[in-house]
């Protein structure tokens, strides 16, 4: 693997493992209906932008296929992605069950399945986009499952800095709130159904060394069934 690309996989390695409160001073100069700045040095999901609404897009995903570890049981989101993307890195890095090395890609994501109170365990799984050249055959790995999307669309809300635990729930409250009262709101209920419906996804794209115009971002994941 060439020495730029195992440079940038240890550079979000340390992203994903910091807990740093920098994001305080950090603001986001991505605009809505734009890619982020880091999908121009390596590969991301393809998507189309079919609304912009006031603080949220709404986007369309075609075949994208992911990584994932089993569900991680904790009362943190930044523990369990650093728990979950020590796995996928190892998985990248070769240990799987082709001994295939991969190319890093953005964003890593984490779906969150909030729990019932503030001291419970939430349930989180972190994925990893594969790339395109793997996407027809994906190495099998030990404890990760390989995830095809179908045409999925989600909701999105961008904020800037770096992910902390207090940060997350206040922003998918806002997206929440952004999106009530619209058709987006009742097609999310209607694909979501009662037992989910408080699930959301958080995307993560930069590097602990990029200050300046970090991109993450909030998902709300549905269907649209008679599409």
């Amino acid at each position: 693997m060439p020495a730029f690309t195992m440079f940038k996989l240890s550079v979000l390695l340390l992203s994903l493992l910091s807990n740093s409160q920098l994001g305080e001073w950090s603001e986001t100069s991505k605009s809505l209906g734009t890619s982020p700045p880091s999908c121009t040095s390596i590969e991301c999901p393809s998507f189309d932008v079919v609304h912009v609404g006031n603080g949220y897009e709404i986007r369309r995903y075609n075949s994208v296929v992911w990584i994932s570890t089993s569900p991680i049981q904790d009362i943190s989101l930044v523990e369990a992605t650093r728990t979950g993307f020590l796995q996928l890195f190892d998985y990248i890095q070769g240990k799987n069950d082709y001994e295939e090395k991969i190319e890093m890609t953005a964003p890593v994501i984490t779906e969150v399945t909030p729990s019932d109170g503030p001291l419970c365990e939430s349930s989180f799984v972190v994925s990893f986009y594969v790339p395109k050249l793997n996407q027809a055959d994906p190495p099998p790995a030990k404890g990760l499952a390989v995830q095809r999307w179908k045409p999925t669309y989600a909701a999105v809300r961008e904020f800037g800095g770096f992910v902390a635990d207090s940060d997350v729930g206040v922003e998918a409250a806002a997206l929440q709130a952004s999106l009530a009262g619209t058709v987006w709101s009742a097609a999310i209920e209607k694909s979501h159904g009662a037992d989910d419906k408080s699930t959301y996804t958080v995307a993560q794209y930069n590097s602990p060394f990029e200050f300046d115009s970090r991109v993450n971002e909030i998902w709300m994941l549905f269907d649209i069934k008679d599409e």
